[in-house]
């Protein structure tokens, strides 16, 4: 295992000279071959971007996006499953948080837009909030819209183990990473010889629980956490991992991330969660990857609790929108004509574009390549 160096404390995450230093060191390690690399944060995107690391990487070595945003990848059917219940439903509050407000499940269609029909959509920090309403107006129901990834659903998990009122109940959009990681990989549509894992989901989960892509994909991964050092020597552990042959999963955050990750909020999920097949945005049905209810918490299901039908959308990106190709790491944001003329983020077609942890949003709002200190 590779150790950041140990000035990095003194000198800080962000040093320029440090970053360069070892990007020089990649350029050289890398200098006989191609190498394709894939994260699966968009925080990973943000810090990528937002700091022009691409630009100090030599040009044999491309750092993609994979689906790591959550609210880009929730499958429109689960919005439609939240706004049919607003338009049936006319005592009906829906909470959700901000960067979900705004995301398409078909243009023309978002929470927002319902917000600007009438109906009492609320933005919310947490479920705890949601839930304070649901306490404060009885004679209200109150849904939250529940997504992300395992490393917001022990907050839900929790919330609901504490007796919430009866008028409270959930839509679950929440999402499991491994599995998409499974379904991407034995798609065949992109290969890549190594994967940055995310550091907040495997804060929850630990790093042990990619070890199956392993044995199925000689893989190589690393967790790596947020700063631009952080990256970079993720990216040279695992160009060391491909050029030795040896093959593991690696832990560049181990400041933050353990091998079991945290037992108590994987106790959490377990306790109130089952994995389901799960309808993926750009993706399509990924086996064992939505965390939906178990039964004993079927009453805070807002889909059986009101019995809405869900809907069947079989087109769940707009015409001309490359999301679906952004969220495989196929293309970049630049790659897609709609890009910055008709889809920005005040006017999204697609969901990449709407989220501060969106490739697409993250790309019209830094652009160029230049390394920034």
């Amino acid at each position: 295992m590779i150790s950041l160096p140990l000035d990095a404390l003194t000198k800080g995450y962000r040093d320029k000279e440090l970053i360069s230093k070892l990007a020089e060191l990649i350029r050289r390690e890398a200098s006989n071959g191609i190498y394709k690399f894939m994260h699966v944060c968009g925080t990973h995107e943000d810090t990528i971007t937002k700091h022009g690391l691409r630009a100090i990487l030599p040009s044999n070595i491309d750092v993609v996006a994979g689906p790591g945003c959550p609210v880009c990848v929730t499958h429109p059917e689960r919005i439609e499953l939240a706004l049919k219940l607003l338009e049936e439903r006319s005592n009906v509050t829906l909470t959700t948080f901000g960067d979900m407000y705004r995301v398409p499940s078909r243009y023309g269609r978002s929470f927002s837009h319902a917000k600007a029909k009438g109906f009492d959509v609320k933005v919310v920090y947490s479920i705890s909030d949601a839930i304070k309403m649901a306490k404060d107006n009885g004679d209200k129901e109150v849904v939250h819209f529940a997504v992300g990834f395992e490393t917001t659903a022990p907050s839900t998990a929790s919330s609901l183990l504490q007796d919430p009122p009866k008028n409270f109940s959930i839509i679950s959009a929440h999402l499991a990473v491994p599995p998409v990681l499974d379904h991407l990989l034995a798609s065949g549509e992109i290969t890549v010889q190594g994967l940055i894992l995310p550091g907040h989901v495997s804060t929850i989960i630990g790093f042990k629980a990619y070890e199956f892509l392993i044995d199925r994909y000689k893989v190589p991964q690393v967790v790596a956490g947020f700063e631009p050092l952080d990256v970079i020597v993720a990216l040279r552990m695992l160009l060391r991992q491909v050029k030795e042959g040896e093959i593991r999963v690696e832990n560049e955050y181990g400041r933050v991330v353990k091998s079991d990750g945290n037992l108590k909020a994987k106790k959490l999920m377990n306790e109130v969660f089952k994995l389901e097949n799960t309808k993926w945005r750009g993706l399509g049905k990924v086996p064992n990857s939505g965390l939906q209810l178990k039964p004993e918490f079927e009453q805070f299901d807002a889909v059986k609790k009101f019995d809405i039908e869900p809907p069947e959308i079989t087109k769940d990106i707009e015409s001309g929108c490359r999301c679906s190709d952004v969220i495989k790491g196929l293309v970049n944001p630049q790659e897609c004509r709609l890009f910055g003329r008709v889809c920005t983020p005040y006017d999204p077609r697609g969901p990449c574009m709407v989220s501060i942890e969106g490739t697409c949003a993250i790309a019209y709002k830094y652009g160029g390549l230049k390394f920034k200190n």
